[in-house]
C-alpha cells in the first residue's frame, strides 16, 4: 500500500497528541507499506493562512503521487473550500474526536470548527476513528453513517507489572496534559479532602498547551495546602515515564471527556487499580473489580471512592489483579496496525 498521510507540523514531537499517528506510521512502514508523511505548517485546528495554503499544496502533491491520501482530523479545518477536491481524490480522514472539542479551542472557535467538520467530513471517502465513543459522536452530531467509519482503537505495548512504591503511603500517578479537560483540578480537590491519609500524587503532562491553566494548577495545590504532596513532573518520554508506572500504587484521572483513554489502558496493562471519571470513553475499559468510576466533576464522590483505595492496600491488591488480567486482553500495536491498513483498503 502507498499512502500520503497529511498532518499538522510537526508530527515528530517528543511526547503528546500525535503518538497514535506516529505509531501507525512506524507500524505501517515496518509491515512493508510506503507511507509519506506530509506536514502542514501553520496553526491547527484553528487554521490560519499558512495552514490553508499548505493544505492546498499538500493535497495537490499527495493526490499526484499517491493512490491513497489520509488527513489527520486536526488538520482537516485547513481544507475548508477544498471539499470538491477531497471528494474527487477519495481522501480518508483520521478523527480522534471532532476538532471542535480540541484542547485550546476557544468558545469563539468551536462553532467555526464544528461548521468545518459538517462541511468536510461528509466529503471524505471513509473516516477512521479511534474509539466507539468517537464514532457515536460523529454519527449523532455530524451525520456520518456508521458504514463509512472504521474504528481502530490504540494499541498497548507489552509492559511489566507494576511493583508498587513499597510504602509508606500510597503513590498515585496521573498522566495527561495540563489542560482543563483532564480534570487535574478536580483530582487535587478530591485528594485534598483526604488530609488524614498518607498519599502522594505525581502528575505527568505537558504545560505547553495551556500555560495559564498549568500555572493555575500549581497555585491551586498551594491554596489547598497539598503542594508538598503533589509533584508536577512535566512532559516525559516513555522511557522517563516507565519507572513512575513501575513504582505507582494506583492510577487516577478525573477527565471531563476522553475518546478512548490511552493512559487508562496503559495503567491496566501494568496491573494498576484505577480511579477515573466516566467522561466519554474514559471508563469503558474499566471493570468494576479493577477500580472506581465516578461522574466527571464530582469532587465529593471521587474523594470518597479514592479514600477506600488509599486506605486499604488489600483492596488495591485485589483490584490490581483484575486490572492486570484485563490489561492482558487489550490489543497490541501490531494488531491495530493491521486493522488500520485494512480500513484504508476499504
Amino acid at each position: 500500500m502507498e499512502l500520503a498521510f497529511i498532518v499538522p507540523a510537526p508530527l515528530d514531537t517528543p511526547v503528546g497528541g500525535f503518538f497514535y499517528a506516529r505509531r501507525m506510521v512506524a507500524g505501517l512502514r515496518e509491515a512493508g507499506h510506503a507511507v509519506d508523511v506530509v506536514e502542514i505548517a501553520g496553526a491547527h485546528p484553528q487554521a490560519d493562512a499558512a495552514a490553508r495554503g499548505g493544505a492546498r499544496d499538500a493535497l495537490d502533491a499527495a493526490a499526484t503521487r499517491h493512490p491513497r491520501v489520509l488527513i489527520d482530523g486536526l488538520a482537516l479545518p485547513a481544507f475548508v473550500g477544498l471539499g470538491d477536491a477531497l471528494e474527487a481524490t477519495g481522501v480518508f480522514g483520521l478523527v480522534h474526536h471532532p476538532a471542535a472539542l480540541a484542547d485550546g479551542a476557544s468558545d469563539a472557535d468551536r462553532p467555526v470548527l464544528r461548521n468545518a467538520a459538517l462541511r468536510l467530513l461528509p466529503r471524505l471517502r471513509r473516516v477512521l476513528v479511534t474509539s466507539p465513543v468517537a464514532a457515536e459522536r460523529l454519527a449523532a452530531e455530524f451525520g456520518i453513517d456508521a458504514g463509512r467509519m472504521a474504528i481502530v482503537v490504540p494499541g498497548t505495548d507489552p509492559a511489566p507489572r507494576a511493583s508498587g512504591s513499597g510504602g509508606p503511603g500510597c503513590a498515585i500517578l496521573s498522566v495527561g496534559a495540563l489542560v482543563p479537560r483532564k480534570g487535574h483540578d478536580v483530582l487535587m480537590r478530591a485528594l485534598a479532602r483526604l488530609f488524614d491519609l498518607d498519599w502522594r500524587l505525581c502528575i505527568v503532562g505537558t504545560a505547553a498547551r495551556d500555560p495559564a491553566h498549568a500555572t493555575a494548577l500549581t497555585a491551586l495545590a498551594a491554596e489547598l495546602g497539598i503542594a508538598e504532596k503533589v509533584r508536577f513532573a512535566g512532559a516525559l518520554s516513555h522511557a522517563e515515564l516507565e519507572p513512575l508506572w513501575r513504582h505507582a500504587d494506583m492510577f487516577a484521572l478525573a477527565t471531563q471527556w476522553e475518546a478512548y483513554g490511552s493512559a487508562i489502558a496503559e495503567a491496566l496493562r501494568r496491573g494498576l487499580p484505577v480511579a477515573v471519571t466516566s467522561g466519554g470513553g474514559a471508563a469503558a475499559l474499566v471493570p468494576a473489580e479493577a477500580g472506581v468510576v465516578v461522574a466527571p466533576g464530582d469532587v465529593e464522590q471521587l474523594s470518597k471512592a479514592m479514600r477506600r483505595l488509599i486506605f486499604s492496600a488489600e483492596l488495591r491488591a485485589e483490584m490490581a489483579e483484575t486490572a492486570w488480567q484485563t490489561g492482558q486482553t487489550l490489543p497490541d500495536w501490531a494488531t491495530q496496525v493491521r486493522a488500520f491498513a485494512a480500513a484504508l483498503d476499504g
